[in-house]
């Protein structure tokens, strides 16, 4: 690099000065402090004198340094933990990229929100999106995982080498951001959930990037196991793995293109579309649609089916749950667990598709947006009086995130399975099923009476929408 990256620094105490700034004193050809934001006089002297920040650009709080166009090309947050993450939205905004001080907030859906934030911000709102199950002429590569950025970064160095690019698992909703739409050669989705890998890998034919985990160890025999890279902090001994970035630059992907190139086209196990992209943003501009159908009682109930899936037998309980869903109910989804049914002819309810898709499970976020929106839209005072239900689908630790995210809420009435978080000892069970009404799923029949039809006798019906919910 020619010249070194710029730094702006919110919060220059213990954290912003004395763990980071420091850096650019033993690395200067790498690192410049350009502006400084705290509210301690003596500190922004010590930026001037120790940094050279020129005085112009040393700020007595957050907020009059983000009240200025950006200035750098990272900003360090470093200030009070409640204040990281209005800070970061803001920064964000600005164009910032950012380095977050732990921990990133006390609330585990503001850590939710900034990830949101960071997608839209750089690859745009998702967009109700068809997209392709089937395979195109070229060769290919499947990209499976979370991380968008390595999947932009394969998307602008495969543009005209004849190589087409398809997502796989948790990777689908890349369908959805309308950045990723300009690559013509952004032919698909690939397969399904992350546990049938083994099967759906052998037929791809091309090589497979894994941007994040969900790995299933392919057999000593499989045909594919040579094609298998990984980057980031996914890795499997034995594969390829691609190096991080270097200096700011992109990750390297040609070897895996070139692979790629000697390779058949992938053979096609399936055809047509799949329709997903109902993030927050999108929902929200269908609100007067969604509130109509919910009032003339066109929709009685929204249930939320997020989580992931496994290969366990007792997993197709979903899909039959979602089968047996009445006509009027609308399935809420982020996450793995969609594949139990997002191919199901589910149809939708006056335009309105009857799997609204979110994303990825990162992506629960807009879950939670929508059903504030329509607290908010309904007037009423809880969350918990809206017509949804949660049946989530737990199988690993990111699942946390979004369970302690949706107590933090006070959402109650939860039910999960097939199994239990691992971190559920009877006597925490206990207290969540006394505090939130934490349940467990029982059989198709018994969940279908309990959560779809517990209402249809008119009681304990929200005013303001008791004929929606009676249907």
């Amino acid at each position: 690099m020619n010249q070194p990256i710029t730094f702006a620094i919110c919060g220059f105490g213990n954290r912003g000065r004395d763990a980071y700034a420091v850096y650019q004193k033993t690395h200067p050809d790498l690192m410049k402090i350009v502006a400084v934001a705290d509210p301690v006089p003596q500190r922004l002297a010590a930026a001037r004198q120790e940094y050279g920040v020129d005085p112009a650009l040393c700020f007595d709080s957050a907020e009059a340094l983000l009240a200025r166009p950006r200035l750098a090309d990272v900003m360090i947050i470093a200030t009070q933990d409640r204040q990281h993450v209005p800070e970061a939205l803001a920064a964000l905004d600005l164009g910032y990229h950012l380095l977050l001080e732990k921990p990133i907030s006390p609330e585990l859906s503001d850590c939710m929100a900034l990830l949101d934030k960071a997608n839209t911000g750089a690859y745009g709102n998702p967009e109700i999106t068809k997209a392709n199950i089937g395979v195109g002429k070229n060769p290919g590569i499947l990209v499976s995982g979370h991380d968008l950025k390595d999947f932009e970064e394969l998307l602008e160095q495969t543009a005209g080498t004849g190589v087409d690019v398809y997502t796989h698992s948790e990777m689908l909703p890349a369908h959805y951001y309308p950045a990723f739409k300009k690559y013509p050669h952004f032919v698909g989705n690939y397969g399904n959930a992350w546990w049938r890998q083994r099967e759906e890998f052998a037929t791809f034919n091309g090589p497979i990037l894994f941007t994040t985990n969900c790995i299933v160890p392919p057999r000593p025999n499989a045909a594919y196991a040579d094609r298998i890279y990984t980057t980031g902090s996914a890795g499997l001994p034995g594969a390829t793995h691609i190096p991080d970035r270097k200096e700011g630059r992109p990750k390297d992907f040609s070897q895996l293109i070139e692979h790629a190139k000697k390779c058949p086209p992938p053979t096609e196990i399936e055809h047509g579309e799949i329709v997903g992209g109902f993030a927050h943003h999108q929902v929200l501009a269908l609100a007067d649609k969604v509130v109509d159908a919910v009032k003339s009682g066109a929709i009685r109930k929204f249930v939320v089916m997020a989580g992931c899936d496994g290969r366990m037998r007792s997993r197709e309980y979903y899909t039959d749950f979602a089968s047996a869903l009445p006509e009027d109910t609308v399935i809420l989804t982020a996450g793995c667990a969609k594949y139990r049914y997002n191919k199901l002819p589910l149809g939708d309810i006056g335009g309105i598709p009857r799997v609204l898709d979110a994303g990825q499970c990162n992506d629960s976020y807009s879950l939670v947006r929508i059903a504030l929106a329509l607290k908010e839209a309904f007037g009423l005072g809880s969350v918990n009086d809206l017509p949804i239900v949660y049946n989530i689908a737990w199988y690993e630790q990111k699942a946390v995130i979004v369970l302690l995210s949706l107590l933090s809420l006070g959402i109650k009435n939860i039910h999960v399975g097939p199994t239990l978080p691992a971190f559920l000892s009877p006597n925490v069970l206990k207290v969540l099923a006394d505090k939130f009404g934490l349940g467990t799923i029982s059989t198709v029949e018994e969940d279908m009476k309990n959560l779809i039809y517990e209402n249809n006798d008119g009681k304990h019906v929200p005013e303001g929408i008791g004929d929606a919910v009676r249907g």
